[in-house]
Order: structure tokens, then sequence, then C-alpha cells
């Protein structure tokens, strides 16, 4: 069983975790940390990125040039999860519910592709706007 449970939660850990971003949006600034999926290879080989936030309930999301297939999309996620959502070829920051959550859940508009999580509180989103330019680098090593 303990095996099974490590496999499921792998890619969230190992070695993607020696891939940090910097993500700011005006006077917000959280560190995350990439997992080990193509989806994360993508965007991490896509970097720097600026862009335009939209905002949905307690998502931030925002069109970005990687075009990739869901890959393990999931259509229920975690705070502070990092999603790449296919259809709009969007960077998703979630940081709560959204209109389509039911309770407290956390869900996108359609499945996501999970491929990183913020590192700290990713409630510090909720200050950021509609059109507000969020960038997205690789942070330096501590």
């Amino acid at each position: 069983m303990r095996q099974s449970l490590e496999r499921e939660v792998s890619p969230l850990v190992g070695r993607g975790s020696e891939r940090q971003i910097r993500i700011r949006a005006g006077q917000v600034q959280a560190i995350a940390e990439l997992n080990d999926s193509k989806t994360a290879d993508a965007i991490w080989k896509a970097l720097p990125i600026s862009a335009p936030a939209s905002t949905w309930g307690d998502e931030i999301y925002f069109s970005i040039p990687v075009n990739l297939q869901g890959e393990e999309p999931q259509a229920v996620v975690a705070l502070g999860d990092l999603g790449y959502w296919p259809p709009g070829t969007a960077f998703c920051i979630f940081f709560g519910p959204t209109p389509m959550s039911r309770g407290q859940e956390i869900r996108p508009a359609s499945p996501v592709n999970v491929f990183g999580r913020i590192l700290g509180d990713p409630k510090v989103f909720q200050k950021v706007r509609d059109g507000e330019t969020v960038t997205i680098e690789r942070a330096e090593a501590s």
C-alpha cells in the first residue's frame, strides 16, 4: 500500500522539486515548485513568461506560449496547485473555490494538468486583479 501511495505522490516531489519559479503580480510575489511532469518541463523551457491576469473566483489564469494535451488531467485540485488548462493554453493558480466548485472544493472550468504547487500561502493571490501583469521566471537557487 505504501509503495502505491508514494507513486501517486511522486509527480509533486522527486526531481521536480529542484525547479522553482517566482510568480509576481503587482505587489504579490510567491515561489512555486514544479513537479517532474511533461507539462512542467514544457513550461520551464518557455520561461520567462509575462501576461495579463484573468480572475475566476479564487483562480488566476492567463494564456502562455505552450500548447499541450491533457496529462493525467484533474477535475478537482488542491489549494496552491498550479495547473495547465489545455483548452485555453493557460497557466492557472488555484487559491480557493471557483464558480464551478461544490462547497469548498477547488474545481477548474475543466480538468487541468497539475504541474506544481505554490510554496507558502497561495491566498496572497487574492490581491491580484484582472488585467494585472503576471510574470513567471526561474527562481535563483538558494
